[in-house]
């Protein structure tokens, strides 16, 4: 293989293994042992089990939140009904079989310190998805879109962290009627062309 194709096959070795057994659990030597390679390999790429781990959260950050845009992208066109598709995505999500719960979230609870650069990683996926969410409230219309995007945001977590404790997609479904509600009852401030100031939305 070439060298950004052990790379490759090194993270993805890693994400599989960080999201089955964790972090701390999960040494050099297994992941060495599952990849095929040699202990050296692996160095030549990355110094310190933390440089893996934190390109790790890389390479599954930029993933996530470019498998979230096109999904939404793909299934909605209007912005109301893209900020509602997100939680399809989420549903989604849940439902593959290696679904395991926030790999940032477990990320952030294995390295607890807020100056952990782990940590840091994990907060700063957060940040970006609610960024997106703010994205798609501003292309709504709402008149407060940070609000909006971190209830929409809190919505995402509460199911996600629900799914991971039951297994079911029931919590991301459950998610998605609770933020059309929230969505129904939002002023938006009108268009370029006016005659919608103070409308409600029609998500559902």
């Amino acid at each position: 293989m070439r060298r950004s194709e052990i790379r490759d096959h090194l993270l993805d070795t890693a994400l599989r293994l960080f999201n089955q057994h964790g972090y701390h659990a999960t040494g050099i030597d297994l992941i060495i042992a599952e990849a095929g390679v040699a202990k050296t390999t692996l160095y030549r790429h990355f110094e310190t089990k933390e440089d893996l781990i934190l390109a790790a959260l890389e390479r599954r950050d930029e993933e996530d939140r470019s498998a979230m845009r096109a999904f939404v992208e793909q299934h909605a066109s209007d912005p109301v009904e893209r900020l509602l598709a997100t939680f399809d995505f989420l549903e989604a999500s849940v439902r593959d079989k290696q679904f395991r719960g926030c790999i940032f979230v477990s990320a952030a609870g294995e390295h607890k310190d807020t100056v952990n650069p782990v940590f840091r990683a994990a907060v700063m996926h957060k940040r970006l998805a609610i960024a997106y969410f703010e994205e798609l409230a501003h292309a709504a219309r709402f008149a407060e879109p940070k609000r909006i995007a971190a209830e929409i945001n809190l919505l995402h977590e509460g199911a996600m962290a629900v799914a991971q404790m039951t297994r079911i997609a029931e919590p991301a479904r459950q998610a998605k009627r609770m933020a059309g509600q929230l969505l129904a009852a939002e002023e938006r401030v009108p268009s370029a062309r006016g005659g919608d100031a103070g409308q409600r939305t029609q998500a559902s």
